[in-house]
Parts: structure tokens; sequence; C-alpha cells
């Protein structure tokens, strides 16, 4: 308790620094390197949710200093003491309003801003996906998924970073059971890594753009025998998505050049066997599968499996 009253003490000591007085000054300087001994010293007390507001008095003092990249830095300080003392909480399963992790969200979001106008893009976009990260982890996919989404936007000069955004955007909408609004930004991604992954010479996606056209193809086509859309009410991508698997094996399909010649026979038995509600093939299929697919896209199969045992939807 003591202790509580001499950082207690300090913070107000250090504020009062800071007040205008007549005829003088504050020293704005002195105060960051206060409040930052002080938020310091209140974490490694294991008082995050302290060092937390020691940080932000800390954020406003690089502001009045005009200091944008200490500002950001202060704040981001504040967002990640905050998280912690939020995850602390949920841990010791504490009553709150969350008022913790809103207050985390605030200070992400006033850091990310300070980064857009000082044209840090990409700085910006890697605040985005920490915090849609720890609000995933806090299984909060359906506001992660919002961070996730402005990440990949603040990206769209760096493909390779805006796919795996993009994929985290996936991820959430699979995991809140917007498995058409999943089906669609896997088709977003699949344009964009064929737009801008070929290779000079050849045109065809090459590298890590390949990786990510695997992972599109395998997700869509898994998505699409879960849903089973009807002919009116398929979309053309998804339609020719799906004939790639109902004619013969041609070998210059570039679809089988990313997936792989087994990989891509799996698959159109997969069509084949929902088509014709072929449980114990699709059974066969799942264990030949396991090993080559996510953990994400084996749910999925998961997934397609329930649904085709119980039409009525059900099993989604």
């Amino acid at each position: 308790m003591e202790k509580d009253y001499d950082v207690l003490g300090k913070y107000r000591a250090v504020s009062n620094k800071l007040k205008k007085r007549f005829l003088k000054r504050p020293n704005v300087a002195e105060g960051i390197e206060q409040y930052s001994s002080l938020s310091k010293l209140l974490k490694e007390q294991e008082c995050q949710q302290y060092a937390a507001f020691c940080a932000l008095a800390q954020a406003r003092c690089e502001h009045t200093m005009v200091n944008a990249a200490g500002e950001s830095q202060s704040l981001t300080e504040a967002a990640r003491n905050f998280l912690e003392a939020e995850v602390a909480n949920q841990e010791l399963r504490c009553p709150s309003f969350n008022e913790h992790l809103t207050a985390a969200i605030n200070c992400y979001s006033h850091a990310i801003r300070v980064h857009i106008e000082n044209n840090s893009a990409a700085l910006a976009a890697a605040l985005c996906m920490e915090l849609g990260n720890a609000l995933k982890k806090l299984n909060k996919p359906g506001e992660a998924m919002a961070h996730y989404q402005r990440a990949a936007e603040l990206q769209s000069h760096s493909p390779l970073d805006c796919l795996q955004s993009l994929s985290e955007v996936t991820s959430c909408k699979i995991a809140i059971k917007d498995y058409d609004g999943a089906l669609s930004v896997l088709t977003e991604m699949a344009y964009l890594a064929q737009e801008r992954g070929g290779s000079s010479i050849t045109g065809r996606p090459v590298g890590a753009y390949c990786d990510f056209l695997c992972l599109c193809e395998i997700s869509r086509v898994l998505l699409l025998m879960m849903l089973q859309p009807t002919p009116q009410r398929i979309r053309p991508e998804h339609a020719q998505t799906l004939e790639k698997y109902t004619w013969d094996f041609n070998e210059d399909n570039t679809t089988v050049q990313y997936l792989g010649e087994d990989l891509f026979l799996m698959l159109q038995s997969i069509v084949m066997a929902c088509q014709s509600s072929d449980l114990i093939s699709l059974r066969l299929l799942q264990t030949e599968l396991w090993p080559l697919l996510s953990t994400e896209q084996n749910h999925l199969l998961f997934l397609v499996i329930q649904e085709l045992t119980h039409p009525s939807g059900e099993g989604v």
C-alpha cells in the first residue's frame, strides 16, 4: 500500500511540474524522462494498467514536443501494457467490463493514426496486425477481422504482406461461420496473387505466390463443397473453379503446377465424391489428405462431411 502511495505521489509530482505557470514554461523533456522511468518501475511491479497511464502521459508530452515517432512509440507501449492487464484479468477470471481492452484498442488506433499522418503506412499496418493478433488470441475473431482488413488496405503496395493479412481475414470469417464471406476473400486473394506474382519471363506466379494460390484453391474447393451453391446462385468465378475438377486431367493446367498432380487428383476425387454423396470415399480421402492440409482446411473438410451427413444444414 505504501508503494502505491509512493508511486501516486511521484506521478502527481511530475504532473504538477508540467502545469503552466505564470512566466514559466514547463520542462516537458524532463517530464518525458520521468514518466518513462515511472512506467518501467510500475511494469516491474506488475502494475501494467498504471504503467500504461504513465506511457499515455509520456505520449502527451511527446505530442507537445511535436515528436511523432516518440508519441507513436509511447502510445504503442501504453496499448501493450493495457493488453497485458486485460490478459491478466482474464487469466484470473476477474469480472470486468473489458475496460483495459477498450483502452488498448483506443491507444493502438491513435498510434496507427499518427503513423498514417506521417506517411508510415507500413508501421501502421504492422500495428493493425498486432492488434488483430491480440484480439484473435482473446477469442474475438469478429473484432480482429476489421483490423486485419485495414492492414491489408494499408499494404496495397506490398502484395505478399497484403495476402498474409487477407488470409487472416479469411480465418476470422471461418471462425465466425461467415463461409460466403471467406469464399469471397479467398477469390480476391487468388486474383491478387495471379496479378502481382507473375514471373517477368513466363508470366506465371512464382515463389510465395504459388503457396498462396495453393492455399486459396484448396480452401475455395472445400468451401464450395460445403456450401453446395445451386447452378442459379453460383458465381461465374466459382463455377470456373469447380469446372477444373470435373473435366479430364490436363497437364497444361496451371492449377496442377502449383498444387501438384497428387493433390489435384485428390481434390478432384473430393468434388466427385461430394457430387455423388459418397461418404465412404470422402472419409477415406480425409485420411489421405489430413497430413497435406492445414488445421483450418482439415476443419473445413470435416464440415464438408458433416454437411453431407446432415443435408439440412446441421453439419454447418
